[in-house]
Parts: C-alpha cells; sequence; structure tokens
C-alpha cells in the first residue's frame, strides 16, 4: 500500500502541487476579500443580511473558479466541451452584464457595494429621461434597491438600472417620490417695436 501510494504521487506530484497552489490562492482571495466586502458594507451603512448574501454570492464564484482551474491541472478533457463551454461562457457575459438581464443586478449590486455614494440612509433622486423617482435608500439587495420617500412609501428599484442612470445624491430640495420634469418656460425676448415704444416713452 505504501509503494502504491509512493508511486502514486511521484507520478501526480506536479498535479498535487498546482492543486495546492490554487486552492491556496482561492482561500487567500478569499480571506482577504471578505473583510474588505465588510468594509465597504459598514462604509454604506448596509444591513447584516446583505453582508452575508454578498459573501455567499462571492464564494460561490470563487469556488467554481478554482474547481475548473483544478479539473484542468487533473488533465480534464475540454475539447468535447469546448463548444457548450463557449456557449455557456457568451450566456453567462450576457446575463451578468446586459442591462436587460435579470442577472445584471447581481453584477451592479457588487458595484453598488463599492460605491461611497451609494450608503445607506442617503437620499437621492434618479433621473430616467424626463421621469424621476427619489427616496433615502433603505437596503441594498442582490437585485434590487429598496428606496422610502418622505411620505413613507416603499419603492423597489432594480440595482443594473440604478448604476444606468444620472442620480442625485442628497438634493439640495425634496420633489414628489415620483414623478416628471416639466419643461420651465424661457422668459420673452422683448422684441425691436417694444424697445422703440420704451425709448419714445422715455
Amino acid at each position: 500500500m505504501e509503494t502504491f501510494l509512493s508511486d502514486w504521487y511521484q507520478t501526480y506530484k506536479l498535479n498535487i502541487s498546482l492543486t495546492l497552489v490554487i486552492f491556496t490562492i482561492y482561500g487567500t482571495f478569499r480571506f482577504f476579500a471578505g473583510p474588505k466586502i465588510r468594509e465597504q458594507a459598514e462604509q454604506g451603512r448596509l444591513k447584516t443580511h446583505s453582508v452575508s448574501k454578498a459573501l455567499s454570492a462571492l464564494n460561490i464564484i470563487l469556488m467554481i473558479g478554482a474547481i475548473a482551474s483544478a479539473l484542468v491541472v487533473w488533465g480534464f478533457d475540454f475539447k468535447g466541451l469546448l463548444t457548450l463551454s463557449a456557449s455557456i461562457l457568451a450566456v453567462t457575459g450576457v446575463a451578468l452584464f446586459a442591462g436587460w438581464s435579470v442577472l445584471s443586478n447581481v453584477t451592479a449590486f457588487f458595484l453598488l457595494l463599492a460605491h461611497t455614494s451609494y450608503k445607506r440612509g442617503n437620499f437621492i433622486r434618479i433621473m430616467d429621461g424626463d421621469n424621476y423617482i427619489e427616496g433615502y435608500i433603505s437596503e441594498i439587495n442582490l437585485f434590487n434597491t429598496k428606496l422610502i420617500s418622505e411620505s413613507r412609501e416603499v419603492m423597489i428599484y432594480p440595482n443594473n438600472l440604478l448604476l444606468a442612470r444620472p442620480t442625485v445624491v442628497n438634493p439640495r430640495d425634496r420633489w414628489m417620490p415620483v414623478g416628471k420634469l416639466l419643461p420651465t418656460p424661457r422668459p420673452e425676448k422683448p422684441n425691436e417695436e417694444s424697445k422703440v415704444e420704451e425709448k419714445a416713452t422715455a
């Protein structure tokens, strides 16, 4: 038995070493990323369950990457799965970054987590063309952000739209919670005849 284990170790010594390096990198990254996320969450005054969701999602992503790297080291044949892998990567990329995708809200969640302007308790006004919505940031979840207006109305806004829209943070004045911008009438310029009449009267 000892001889078999010794021969097996000698044969796969490089594979074992690379696997240990991969999972060491995984553990190190997880060790340093956890406190960093908690620090960003404390700066943003987010609730504890939001931080737990962020850590769980990050751990799943890191674990998938580590397992896939370890499979490559141990000679797992990805050639037969090349087309499928390319399709999965394309779908995943679209899902995580396309503005119309539901999963892109998860990507936006991590970006909002690192953005100091979107702190819990800040009053924001989100501009969407001629329309707007405003309220206090109550929670930032994986898929949406909860806003509370001054009249205590609860509004749910998608994270990806919040990140893509122009936002006014802590504006000086307060408008209606939801509304439409009205064009401001411009003052009429006096024409030449009125100018002549004013000079004649003077």
